[in-house]
Order: C-alpha cells, then structure tokens, then sequence
C-alpha cells in the first residue's frame, strides 16, 4: 500500500449539482481523507489523501462527478503524503 497527496480541481457545471457532498461521500467509501470546496471561478477543489490505488478511483469518479454535473477538465497534482487529516470534510 503507496500512500500519497492529491490536488485536484474540477472544472464545468460542478456547483450546484451536490458534487461537494457526493465527493465526500465518495471518499469515505474509499477510506480517503482530506477536504473538498467550491471555489469563486467556478471550480471544485479537492486535497486528499489516502492509498494510492483509492485515490486514483477517486480522480476517475471525478471525471464524471453527480448527476447533473458536466465536467469538462480534472487537474491533478501529485504530492508527498503528510497524513494531515483525520477525516474527509466539505469546506466552505
């Protein structure tokens, strides 16, 4: 099991279709950590972190998001795992 940190921001029809709530829903099937918000351009920002292999599951789930969401871009930096969270939360 890799452990690591992910920054991924989510671009198209992402606010108002509940993709905040359906992200943290996500990661906590996943056993994934760290935190999900809307941002004032229009995007979605997610920092996380967890095993590899269910982050990566994460990422694919955001490439399509809720229904109601058209995604057109997911940007993804990887990072060094730091083990900063506790739990996976939305953010405002």
């Amino acid at each position: 099991m890799e452990n690591t940190r992910v920054h991924i921001i989510i671009s198209g029809i992402v606010q108002g279709v509940f993709f905040r709530a359906n992200t943290r829903n996500q990661a906590q099937m996943l056993g994934v950590k760290g935190w999900v918000r809307n941002r004032h351009d229009g995007t979605v920002e997610i920092t996380a972190e967890g095993d590899r292999e269910k982050i990566e599951r994460l990422i694919a789930w955001c490439q399509k998001g809720p229904p109601g969401a058209v995604v057109n871009d997911v940007s993804v930096e990887w990072d060094e795992f730091t083990e900063e969270f506790k739990d996976f939360s939305v953010t405002y």
